[in-house]
């Protein structure tokens, strides 16, 4: 069959790596790019071998052989591109957040819906193998009762007050930063492993940095650059370094969440636990590879990614045999995979069936934030999460 045709917006750090992984598939042709000015985006498809280079959205959209459209965009793009892709009859996989707010995104889910589109949101993070294997287990039964969720994920590239990037502006990422940005990648996770939706929580958000030196000219996320003190502007900061979430779940799991974004030395460390009335399962994300199993009674150990040693539905997302390590580049392949397969086929989209993270998730997403930051202005008092206008689905 003929190779299915994507257009990637954005060429960063995370639209270089849809691209790549992408290629992966086998076929899924990256046929076209879009940057904000036309000599760069000319540039960035020469880099990457790409055939189409765009600086308007709207060429993208209009171009007929471009059946997929990737956003890697700032989060402030992500509704009016997404809209607009799928208003042309375009399949959407958009980087999360879905949107701006839930508003945005319930027009999103009804616009995918009526114009029957496949669309997903990019929680990758769900896709490394032993996240399956734990979410397998537990379905299975063999970690027993939820009794508790708890965990963390720490970053330290906000941790000096002249580290600055688009998303500490709020008009471009949101109301939430740590919790939005990296805190929804463990939700999320948790979320899935379990079968449980949060359905409560209490929250308490702190800004330990109001204040940042931004630098003058701009900077890619996660690159550090020497200037000098004349190079920088005072910029105030409206969004959060840190959270503190306690979660309330829909099967009775209790939960904790700390997220923080100015934590020295911890880079990308996000870590769940998740203690059952038979097992317990802890696992972290930078030794992807392993996962701790404890029990009473018995002997406690690492679980090494073994494909052989998996359940059947997580197998098929270890693409290397046991020993050899599978990282996060691998989930982006993994999630792609999930989605492609389905418009490969040419079935017709349905929420319940797929595999993969859809705009339902997205839109619970995001009014789990919201009620996130409903309770930090109530002084962490306990706020429900009101799932509404497609998000009352269970977790999938």
């Amino acid at each position: 069959m003929n190779a299915i045709r994507v257009g990637v917006i954005g060429g960063g750090f995370i639209g270089k790596i849809h691209i790549e992984a992408l290629r992966r598939l086998g076929y899924v042709e990256v046929a076209a790019i879009v940057s904000r000015k036309q000599e760069t985006a000319e540039a960035q498809a020469k880099e990457l071998s790409i055939p189409k280079a765009y600086s308007k959205y709207e060429d993208l959209f209009n171009d007929k052989d471009i059946d997929v459209v990737h956003l890697t965009t700032v989060n402030s793009l992500h509704y009016p591109l997404a809209k607009q892709a799928m208003q042309k009859g375009k399949h959407v996989l958009c980087e999360k957040p879905l949107a701006m707010n839930s508003k945005e995104a319930v027009e999103l889910l009804k616009i995918a819906r009526q114009q029957k589109i496949v669309h997903a949101i990019c929680h990758n993070m769900r896709y490394y193998p032993l996240v399956k294997q734990a979410r397998a287990m537990v379905r299975a039964g063999e970690a027993g009762e939820v009794r508790l969720i708890h965990g963390h994920y720490l970053q330290d590239w906000l941790f000096l007050a002249t580290d600055y990037n688009w998303r500490l502006i709020s008009s471009l990422s949101g109301g939430s930063r740590a919790v939005a940005d990296i805190g929804t990648h463990w939700l999320d996770m948790v979320q899935h492993i379990t079968g449980q939706k949060v359905t409560a929580v209490s929250a308490d958000l702190t800004t330990f940095i109001p204040v940042r030196k931004k630098p003058k000219v701009e900077a890619a996320t996660y690159v550090v650059q020497e200037l000098k003190p004349e190079d920088y502007e005072d910029a105030k900061i409206d969004t959060e370094d840190h959270g503190t979430v306690v979660l309330k779940f829909s099967g009775g799991a209790k939960g904790v969440l700390v997220v923080c974004q100015v934590c020295a030395g911890r880079k990308n460390y996000i870590h769940f636990e998740i203690n059952g009335s038979k097992k317990t399962l802890d696992w972290n994300g930078q030794e992807p590879n392993t996962m701790w199993v404890g029990q009473r009674g018995e002997l406690n150990g690492e679980f090494i990614k073994d494909p052989a040693m998996f359940h059947p539905d997580a197998a098929r997302y270890a693409g290397a045999p046991c020993g050899l390590g599978e990282g996060y580049l691998d989930t982006f392949k993994n999630i792609f995979s999930d989605f492609y397969s389905w418009i490969r086929e040419g079935k017709a989209m349905n929420e319940e069936k797929v595999a993969f993270p859809t705009f339902v998730t997205g839109l619970q997403e995001l009014l789990l934030v919201d009620a996130i930051l409903e309770s930090n202005a109530k002084k962490g008092q306990w706020v429900e999460v009101s799932y509404r206008d497609g998000a009352e689905a269970e977790y999938r």
